[in-house]
């Protein structure tokens, strides 16, 4: 009995602990959706590390920070309705570390023309003292899709 209360109660300091950083990443995420939502997607990059971010998307990798920079002013930019509004949701985070986190969640890009829903999978990694998306794996559709992301295993 007293192992069980001293693993709850251990948990229970692990789960205070990672809070901050768990805080700090919806950060980065929310300072993400809301440059794309403002049509600035420097800003938007800025959650990416720079310049050697790895990117996947469409079934295949994108040329680093400065190559995804160029897909998005290219394929995103100009009007409003071309760019859409972006939204993250069902985000789940896992601290593997210190200084490394795994995210997953849904997003939706509403926009009158393709629109996109999906996945993102990603690592992030401390760095400096903030936390930034070292690897990003983008999986979409012009379709919603009714789902809620699983919980992640051994949270």
């Amino acid at each position: 009995m007293l192992a069980a209360a001293g693993t709850a109660a251990a948990s229970a300091v692990e789960a205070r602990s990672a809070e901050p950083e768990h805080n700090a990443i919806l950060q980065v995420i929310t300072d993400m959706q809301d440059a794309w939502n403002r049509g600035d997607f420097r800003g938007y990059m800025q959650g990416f590390k720079n310049p050697d971010v790895i990117f996947v998307s469409g079934g295949r990798f994108q040329d680093g920070w400065q190559g995804t920079l160029e897909h998005y002013v290219r394929d995103y930019g100009g009007a409003s309705e071309r760019r859409g509004a972006l939204r993250f949701h069902d985000i789940q985070i896992e601290l593997l570390a210190p200084d490394a986190a795994q995210l997953i969640s849904q997003f939706e890009l509403v926009r009158p023309e393709h629109p996109q829903y999906g996945i993102n999978t990603r690592l992030l990694r401390k760095l400096d003292g903030h936390w930034l998306i070292t690897v990003t794996h983008v999986s979409a559709q012009e379709k919603p899709v009714a789902q809620k992301t699983p919980a992640i295993a051994g949270r």
